[in-house]
């Protein structure tokens, strides 16, 4: 089954610890610290694989962490950095942020390896504390949190030209016929159920065209494959719009048409105003009548800007016209690839710069309050409270933070107890 769409959750690796140590070595009587630092997390890396088609390597396996860095070590070693995980993609995969649907990286073009997650900062051993008035700091840096992301990939295809219509109007035909593209080409509708890719040869030039699978009303909101087969449209710079003039399934062509372009107005905008050729398909098999249904279809069409050709997928009969006439019209187009731009910053979520906290009296205990937040719970995790010095230090930042003012505005007397994530203390000034 053609994977084009999948929902993965990645986890870069945590910081290493930094570490507490003391030199103790022969005839050293007082050896200063020698903790050394933690390793670096390991990134998660989306690259690139231009011999992958699909996504199906994610159809199963749906969550990939990095490792984590190594704890630093006595005599100053430093923990081994943790590996990236490296995620390889077919070019054109647009990566998203799962919750809010917000582009974080489109893996074509120029871009073709990026880190999507960094892993966390070794924490900082002993020996990067010492200092004239701290000759014997006993508490190190934890390191950097892992951070995990969900994120959706979506493979949009790379083609010049998108070839739409209703199912069964003879696009996978039109396909074999002007590329070296071999589609699987039957009566029945949804024959095709994954997008065709085909060069089209023009002299020394030419262009990528895709066969998108065949469109139905309602697919804008998800009816039938919509959405799956929609997002291939949405790189292309030119649609040829086939039909099937011929009415061989008891259709209107024209109807056919407007349906199909209010669903890519639906589903996004931009995609009504790319420029469109209308392909009258089928003309082999129109038999003279009251109507020319192509002069019909001309009438409502041409006034609005969009040409259309009779052709027969079949024969050949007009198609290299329309052939040119495209081919012209990209000529005539900016040249430069649709990429979609970065909405999605991970690392701006993560700053942690200034974690809030929260000072609180407690509900449940008399005259106790709590002191909760990722800033208090970072400091503990490298502070030594057992310490003289360590608690002294502790104290100095509850002091710099205004916590200890929030505290008192918060009613706090002497003697009362602070709680912070399993820790009590008892309050005097």
């Amino acid at each position: 089954m053609f994977a084009d769409r999948a929902r993965i959750t990645i986890c870069s690796g945590k910081g290493g610890d930094g570490h507490v140590s003391f030199r103790r070595e022969l005839f050293v009587a007082a050896g200063g610290p020698d903790g050394g630092d933690g390793g670096k997390g390991g990134d998660v890396i989306f690259e690139v694989d231009k011999g992958l088609t699909t996504l199906g390597d994610y159809r199963h396996h749906h969550k990939f962490s990095a490792e984590h860095g190594k704890d630093g070590g006595k005599q100053r070693c430093h923990g081994a950095n943790g590996k990236d995980v490296i995620l390889k993609v077919p070019e054109g995969t647009v990566i998203k942020d799962a919750e809010s649907g917000k582009v974080i990286a489109d893996m074509s073009g120029d871009n073709l390896r990026q880190v999507i997650l960094k892993g966390g900062r070794g924490g900082l051993g002993n020996m990067n504390f010492a200092t004239a008035t701290m000759q014997v700091p006993k508490y190190a840096q934890p390191g950097k949190p892992s951070r995990v992301l969900d994120v959706i990939l979506e493979l949009k295809v790379i083609a010049d030209v998108g070839l739409v219509g209703f199912p069964n109007v003879g696009k996978s035909t039109f396909l074999s016929r002007v590329t070296n593209a071999k589609p699987k080409i039957a009566n029945y509708h949804f024959t095709t159920l994954s997008p065709n890719l085909g060069v089209v040869d023009m002299e020394g030039k030419g262009f990528v065209i895709a066969d998108i699978p065949g469109l139905i009303e309602g697919a804008s909101e998800g009816i039938g494959l919509g959405h799956e087969f929609l997002r291939h449209i949405e790189r292309t710079r030119v649609m040829i719009h086939l039909v099937d003039a011929a009415s061989t399934e008891g259709r209107d062509p024209i109807d056919d048409i407007y349906k199909i372009n209010h669903e890519l107005e639906a589903y996004n905008e931009e995609l009504a105003k790319r420029p469109q050729v209308i392909a009258a398909n089928k003309i082999d098999v129109i038999y003279s009548g009251d109507e020319d249904p192509v002069e019909r279809i001309r009438e409502e069409f041409e006034p609005q800007g969009i040409k259309v050709f009779p052709v027969s997928a079949v024969s050949g009969k007009g198609v290299k016209e329309l052939l040119y006439y495209v081919q012209e019209l990209l000529d005539s187009l900016p040249q430069e690839k649709i990429i979609f731009e970065q909405e999605f910053f991970p690392d701006e979520v993560y700053i942690d710069e200034n974690l809030p906290y929260k000072v609180e009296k407690s509900s449940e205990e008399e005259h106790t309050f709590i002191v909760e937040g990722p800033r208090i719970e970072k400091m503990l995790g490298y502070t030594n409270l057992e310490s003289e010095k360590g608690f002294m230090f502790f104290q100095k930042f509850l002091k710099d933070n205004g916590i200890l003012d929030e505290l008192e505005a918060a009613g706090i007397e002497e003697g009362d107890t602070v709680r912070m994530y399993g820790l009590a203390f008892d309050y005097y000034k």
